[in-house]
């Protein structure tokens, strides 16, 4: 296991940006309470090693594979567990995990977020 997490919070924006734009922003509780509604807030976790393309990032019992990972990923994380898990579409942002899997996750307060 590379890393593990517990969800928290889910802002109000958040689940809006999984519905349209495929996406959800990640942040240690409490980092940034201006942000709170837009994010996921999760317990803050130890990145033991980089991720990369090829490992696979659970949210409670949903699997996805990682088929890019952002230049700007594993600093952010280790940092402020902040990335935006970016699913079932592309994206170039160097801040971004691009994820494919059978469908969107569903999020609940308590769901484990862990990476292999």
């Amino acid at each position: 296991m590379k890393y593990e997490s517990t969800i928290t919070a889910i802002g109000n924006l958040a689940r809006n940006f999984l519905e349209n734009n495929n996406s959800v922003i990640l942040l240690n509780d409490g980092l940034r309470p201006n942000l709170a509604d837009m994010v996921i807030e999760h317990t803050a976790g130890d990145l033991l090693q980089d991720i990369a393309v090829g490992d696979t990032l659970l949210i409670a019992d949903a699997a996805f594979n990682i088929i890019a990972v952002g230049e700007d990923v594993n600093k952010n994380i280790r940092q402020e567990g902040h990335c935006t898990l970016v699913f079932n579409t592309t994206g170039t942002m160097p801040g971004q995990i691009i994820l494919q899997g059978d469908y969107m996750p569903r999020l609940c307060v308590g769901d484990k977020i862990t990476i292999e």
